[in-house]
């Protein structure tokens, strides 16, 4: 029997909700700062300036994280060393989710320096929030066998967090905006926004830290434990290969909107089908990931998994050109198989195992400053993706998104998942 309880697994789970955020923004910022032309909405930015904009945000982003993992390694209190930041972080994320949708009315300028200072904001406070919550799985978890069943948990709650983000929306904006999107998109996002809010203090006051996590040693000085972390080869194959996944996952997030409205021909209502479809199948392999990475470790199932992303991502490069555009319901729907363990479940139980082996090594307790570490690289992977992705939507055209961009984004992708292959296969488990 596990020396962590059920429900407390499950509560920890619970707290991955600011994935609903993190959804909103993978799949709505850009989308509602540069529609398609028949969303209902208008341009507030050129691609370029969303680009810009975005990519300052990510670059404050990219900062905090190992710093936020320092601090929350360094801290310590009658609630553990973790909660104390879910709790500060929490109301507002939401806040600062929601304000990226009301843009000021005005010249150009105004609303790229609004952007950038919200996205800042945002990001900062996902990061108080997202990276001491990962590090509470090796800060309670003593072993790789609770550890994966925390990271199982996680994953569960991440995929129904990210899944009702990604199947509600079409009806929330309906209900909200009663015809008017603008309206709709925005109620969307505020009833969004506070469900997250709500998740993670389930997690603040029903995960008792303290009584689980083991004594705190001293943590060194910052340089020291970066350059011990840095050394750590399979730690640096591991990041390089995170990192062009989640470029390639991001990207295809992204998007799966234009797919299904510009090139499947479908309106919004069909997105909530694609994605029920995507994490459905996604749910469906929890269990046999968890069972089959027990027996044969994270690395050739992840490696499998990148195998099967690069040939549906082509798939839907020749979706409608040779492939029917109605395959394209099978396609999303397989591409839900590998991203179950890819995605969800392999980041935070890989890295709860390294950051326990770089712990021992060098005798300091120090899993939050890797979860920054890895937190910069996702952020990284964002950054990637969302400034080259508005460029790419609209190749080929004058401004507006085409179907010449949206194929070649697939492309774009496709090239990340084999990159993340090679680093994959050079990581030593």
């Amino acid at each position: 029997m596990s020396r962590i309880p059920l429900k407390t697994q499950i509560f920890y789970g619970v707290g991955v909700s600011y994935a609903i955020v993190d959804q909103i923004f993978a799949q709505w910022i850009l989308y509602f700062y540069l529609p398609p032309e028949n969303s209902g909405l208008k341009p507030f930015l050129a691609p370029v300036l969303i680009s810009l904009a975005l990519a300052i945000s990510r670059v404050v982003d990219m900062v905090s994280d190992p710093v936020v993992g320092y601090l929350s390694d360094k801290f310590n209190s009658r609630w553990g060393r973790r909660i104390p930041f879910i709790a500060v972080g929490a109301i507002p994320l939401s806040l600062s989710t929601i304000a990226f949708f009301y843009p000021p009315k005005g010249d150009e300028t105004t609303t790229f320096m609004y952007l950038a200072l919200i996205g800042s904001l945002f990001f900062v406070f996902y990061t108080i929030v997202g990276a001491p919550y990962n590090a509470l799985i090796p800060e309670i978890g003593e072993n790789s066998s609770e550890r994966l069943n925390l990271s199982t948990w996680q994953s569960v709650f991440r995929l129904l967090y990210s899944a009702i983000a990604m199947i509600f929306p079409g009806i929330l904006i309906k209900y909200f905006g009663g015809g008017d999107v603008l309206t709709g998109v925005r109620g969307m996002v505020i009833f969004l926004s506070f469900l997250s809010a709500v998740g993670l203090f389930v997690t603040v006051f029903l995960v008792p830290e303290k009584k689980y996590s083991r004594p705190v040693e001293e943590v060194g000085n910052i340089k020291v434990i970066l350059k011990e972390i840095i050394r750590d080869k399979s730690f640096r194959n591991y990041l390089l290969g995170m990192l062009f996944f989640f470029v390639g996952f991001n990207s295809l997030r992204a998007m799966m909107n234009y797919y299904v409205e510009d090139v499947m021909g479908y309106g919004k209502g069909t997105i909530t089908v694609v994605s029920a479809l995507l994490f459905g199948a996604s749910a469906l392999f929890f269990y046999p990931v968890n069972k089959v990475s027990r027996k044969y470790g994270y690395r050739k199932i992840m490696l499998a998994s990148l195998i099967m992303l690069i040939v549906l991502t082509l798939a839907l490069f020749l979706l409608g050109k040779i492939i029917p555009v109605k395959y394209g319901f099978v396609i999303f729907t397989l591409l839900g198989i590998p991203i179950s363990g890819a995605a969800f479940i392999f980041p935070p139980a890989m890295m709860s195992d390294i950051s326990d082996k770089i712990s021992s090594r060098t005798g300091n307790r120090i899993e939050g400053v890797c979860f920054g570490i890895q937190g910069f690289f996702l952020k990284m992977a964002f950054l990637v993706s969302i400034v080259i992705l508005p460029l790419m939507l609209v190749l080929g055209g004058s401004g507006e998104v085409t179907k010449f961009g949206i194929y070649s984004s697939a492309i774009f992708s496709a090239v990340s998942f084999v990159i993340s292959y090679i680093f994959y296969f050079k990581y030593e488990e």
